[in-house]
């Protein structure tokens, strides 16, 4: 079986939203899950997040599947430029400017050109998924991305930004398209 990391967003963690169902339903299926802490919002960086993710590099193989929420997708991206994975499932990705409070904090993240070259060389599947009611990201920017990433865009309806104050503790298709992948 395969390692899973799933990789939280801007002042998140391991035990918040979907991510503990998300392990355990995993783990059920015989997979390794890790779900690392990074540094946030305080020491929030591209390069602190990297530092952070360096110490799970023997976890890293051509089969390792990366699950990120929010920042998470965007760092994805920036794990992509460096490692080779199997897959990578996106969830209201951040990506270039979003024109809202956390800008700031995400710049080193997603403000930036990507080498979408070397990303889709190092990854041979992509998932995204968007709300149509995402407070924070706009779904153009889902779409832009998906354009680079040579995929498309599940739709989930009202599910927001796909946390907890939205009801997201289970995520039953994101789990169905790990399990297809």
């Amino acid at each position: 079986m395969a390692t899973v990391f799933i990789i939280h967003g801007v002042s998140g963690h391991p035990d918040e939203n979907w991510f503990p169902w998300l392990k355990a339903e995993l783990e059920k299926r015989g997979h390794k899950v890790l779900v690392p802490q990074f540094p946030t919002p305080e020491g929030q960086t591209l390069e602190s997040w990297l530092a952070t993710f360096k110490t799970y590099e023997a976890d890293l193989d051509p089969d390792t599947i990366l699950v990120g929420h929010s920042l998470g997708g965007c760092f994805i991206l920036n794990i992509l430029e460096r490692y080779h994975v199997g897959a990578a499932f996106l969830v209201a990705p951040v990506f270039g400017i979003l024109n809202n409070a956390f800008d700031d904090g995400m710049r080193t993240f997603a403000q930036r050109e990507f080498n979408w070259p070397t990303i889709l060389a190092n990854c041979p599947h992509f998932e995204i998924f968007h709300s149509d009611n995402d407070p924070y990201i706009k779904l153009d920017r889902a779409e832009e991305l998906s354009r680079h990433l040579n995929t498309t865009v599940t739709l989930v309806p009202d599910a927001g930004h796909f946390n907890q104050s939205t009801g997201f503790t289970k995520f039953e298709l994101l789990l169905g398209k790990i399990d297809a992948s």
